[in-house]
C-alpha cells in the first residue's frame, strides 16, 4: 500500500502466538471481534513510546522534526534522551504541500504531531491519511470518541504545519497528500457524542478546524491537481523522481523488467541509459528521467540497458498519492495515475464540497455554503459528463491526456454511490453490475489478473466499505448485507487460520491466501483499516444506518459514514 515489503510490528509477535493456537479453527465473529477490540491500543503511537520513532523503511537514526514556529514541546527534552531520537526543527513554516522539498533535510525523519494516534500496523509505523478516515470510523464504532477526535487534531496540525494532510507524517511524505477524507473526520467527530464535553467546547472547535478544512480542500483545485479542462481533479505529487521511500528496495528494477518484457504494453516508460552515466548523461537523464546524483534511489533504478522516464516518476508519485500503489488500471504499475481523472478522487471532492457547505451553515456561513454547494453541483455536471458512461451503466475513469474514458472497470465506479451523488438510475444501473466485481469473500478491486495488489483477485477493507455502504444508502440493503456478510466472513476466516488480521484479502477464495507478482508482495499484520470496516460492517448487519442525515443536493441519497 505505501512502502516496501517489510513486517516490523507490536503486533508480529501478538500473532504468532495466536496462530499456533488458531491453527484450522472454526472462524468466529466474537474471538474477531475481541481481537480488535484490543488491537486499537497495540497500534497507538505517541511520543511516550519510542517506537513511534522507528521507521522501518529506513535504516538510520531516528529523527524528529518539530514544525518551524511552534516553540519546543514541553517534554521534547526528556523524549530525546530515553529514545535516542535527533530533534530538529524544519527550516521555515510551510505554507503549503511542496514548499518543503524532504531532498532539502538534511537526514528523513517522522514530523511531530501533538495527540496520540493510531496506525495501520507493520511497516507503516505512522499516522497515515486515508487510513486514519477508516481507523477513525473504527474508533467511533468502538466508542473511542476521544482518540477519534486526536486523529482529526493531528490531520488539521498537518494542515496547518506541514501545508495539507499528507500521505502520512514522515519527511519523504511533504510532497503528496492521500484521497481526502478530512471533511467527513471532522463531521464525524462533531457528531459524536463523546468527543466534546459541551455545545460550546464543539461550536469553538469547529470554528477552528473549518479553515483548516477549507486550506486542506484547495490541495485539489491547485492547477497541478487539474485534470486538463475538464473541471475534475486528479492525483498528482509534488516532488520529481522516485520516492525517497524506496531506498534499498527493487521497486523500480521490477518495473523496467516487466515492460521489457510486455514491450506492446509499454505506454512510454522507458528510456535508454547507463548504469554509471557520465557527466554529460547524468545531465540529460535529469531530465529525462531523473537525478543520477542527488538520489541514490534514482542512481540504482537501472536494468539491462534502461531507465525509467520522468514522466513515468510523476505518474508512480501520482500513484502513491491515490493509495492504489501499486495496480495496473492506470497503466502498468499505475505509472499513468497522473493522466486521469479518476472517479474515486472526485467523488470523494464532491463529498468534501458537500461537508464544507453543511459545516458553513453550522458557523452561519450563509453565503459561503452557497459556493460550496454550487461547486458541488459543478462537479456533478463534469462528472456525468465525463465520467458516467451511459452504454456500460458505469463510472469509468477519464483519460484527459488522450481525450478517452478507460474500459476497464474499478471498484471505484461504487463511490459515488457513498459520496451521494449518484442519481436512482445510476445507482440501479451501478447494483446491476456487481457481478463484475463480486467473489466468494467480496468485491474485488477489478476484472483484470495483473499481479497487482490493487488488482483482481484481491480486495481491501476501505473499498468494499465505500461500495458496500453505499449499496445501503440508496436502499440496496439486500446486496449490501450479502457483501458485508462475505467480507467480514473472509476476515475471520483469516483470522481462524492464524490469528491476524491484514491489510488486504483474495476475494476469488474468501481468504488471506495472497500470492502478489508485481509490486509488493507482503500482506501486512495489523491493520488499522480492516480492524475498522470489520465493525463497521457488523453495525451495518445490525440494522445500524450506515448514512448521515440527508443533504438538499438531490443527488439520490445522503452520504455515508
Amino acid at each position: 500500500m505505501k512502502t516496501r515489503p517489510r513486517i516490523v510490528s507490536l503486533l508480529g509477535a501478538t500473532a504468532l502466538v495466536l496462530s499456533s493456537a488458531a491453527g484450522a479453527a472454526t472462524p468466529s465473529p466474537a474471538k474477531t471481534q475481541a481481537y480488535i477490540h484490543k488491537a486499537w491500543d497495540t497500534l497507538t503511537r505517541s511520543l511516550e513510546d519510542c517506537s513511534a520513532l522507528h521507521d522501518p523503511k529506513m535504516d538510520a537514526r531516528p529523527v524528529l522534526y518539530l514544525p518551524a514556529g511552534i516553540g519546543k514541546p514541553a517534554g521534547i527534552d526528556a523524549v530525546a534522551r530515553r529514545c535516542n531520537v535527533e530533534v530538529r526543527t524544519l527550516p521555515r513554516r510551510i505554507g503549503k504541500l511542496g514548499d518543503l522539498m524532504p531532498s532539502a533535510l538534511p537526514a528523513e525523519g517522522l514530523l511531530y504531531l501533538p495527540k496520540p494516534y493510531v496506525v495501520p500496523g507493520g511497516q507503516f509505523n505512522e499516522m497515515y491519511g486515508w487510513d486514519s478516515y477508516f481507523i477513525q470510523l473504527g474508533l467511533l464504532a468502538d466508542k473511542r470518541d476521544d482518540l477519534a477526535r486526536d486523529m482529526t487534531d493531528n490531520m488539521l496540525f498537518e494542515v496547518e504545519h506541514y501545508g495539507g494532510v499528507l500521505n502520512a507524517n514522515r519527511t519523504y511524505y511533504l510532497t503528496r497528500s492521500q484521497p481526502p477524507f478530512l471533511s467527513r473526520m471532522v463531521a464525524d467527530v462533531l457528531a459524536a457524542p463523546g468527543a466534546f464535553k459541551d455545545e460550546a467546547e464543539r461550536h469553538a472547535w469547529l470554528v477552528h478546524a473549518y479553515p483548516l478544512v477549507v486550506a486542506n480542500y484547495h490541495i485539489w483545485t491547485r492547477p497541478e491537481h487539474r485534470a486538463g479542462d475538464t473541471g475534475l481533479a486528479r492525483y498528482f505529487d509534488l516532488g520529481a523522481g522516485p520516492v525517497p521511500e524506496m531506498h534499498g528496495s527493487e521497486y523500480y528494477r521490477g518495473v523496467i523488467d516487466w515492460v521489457l518484457a510486455h514491450p506492446k504494453q509499454d505506454p512510454g516508460y522507458l528510456v535508454k541509459g547507463s548504469e554509471h552515466p557520465d557527466a554529460a548523461e547524468a545531465a540529460r537523464l535529469k531530465t529525462s528521467s531523473c537525478d543520477v546524483e542527488a538520489s541514490s534511489v534514482c542512481a540504482g533504478a537501472w536494468s539491462r540497458g534502461y531507465r525509467l522516464s520522468a514522466d513515468y516518476y510523476l505518474g508512480d508519485r501520482a500513484m502513491r498519492e491515490s493509495g492504489f500503489d501499486t495496480n495496473f488500471h492506470f497503466g502498468p504499475y499505475g505509472g499513468t495515475t497522473h493522466h486521469y481523472a479518476g472517479v474515486g478522487l472526485n467523488s470523494l471532492l464532491y463529498r468534501y464540497e458537500r461537508d464544507l457547505h453543511d459545516l458553513a451553515l453550522q458557523l452561519g456561513k450563509v453565503a459561503e455554503a452557497q459556493q460550496w454547494a454550487n461547486a458541488a453541483a459543478h462537479r456533478k455536471s463534469a462528472m456525468d459528463r465525463y465520467l458516467w458512461n451511459e452504454q456500460r451503466g458505469m463510472f469509468m475513469d477519464y483519460d484527459f491526456i488522450r481525450g478517452k474514458p478507460s474500459t476497464q472497470p474499478y471498484v471505484t465506479t461504487y463511490w459515488p454511490l457513498w459520496a451521494g451523488i449518484a442519481s436512482k438510475a445510476q445507482a440501479a444501473a451501478l447494483d446491476r453490475h456487481l457481478a463484475v466485481f463480486e467473489r466468494k469473500g467480496g468485491l474485488s478491486m477489478d476484472n483484470l489478473s495483473s499481479g497487482a495488489q490493487w488488482d483482481e483477485p484481491f480486495g481491501w477493507a476501505p473499498t468494499n466499505w465505500l461500495a458496500i455502504s453505499g449499496l445501503d444508502a440508496y436502499g440496496f440493503r439486500d446486496d449490501a448485507q450479502r457483501l458485508a456478510h462475505k467480507f467480514m466472513g473472509t476476515v475471520e476466516t483469516g483470522f481462524a487460520h492464524d490469528g491476524t488480521i491484514r491489510e488486504k484479502y483474495n476475494m476469488a477464495l474468501g481468504n488471506a491466501d495472497v500470492k502478489i507478482t508485481a509490486g509488493y508482495t507482503t500482506n501486512v499484520i495489523g491493520f488499522g483499516w480492516t480492524n475498522a470496516v470489520y465493525l463497521k460492517l457488523h453495525q451495518l448487519l445490525q440494522g445500524a444506518p450506515a448514512q448521515a442525515p440527508a443533504t438538499a443536493d438531490g443527488a439520490g441519497a445522503p452520504a455515508v459514514h
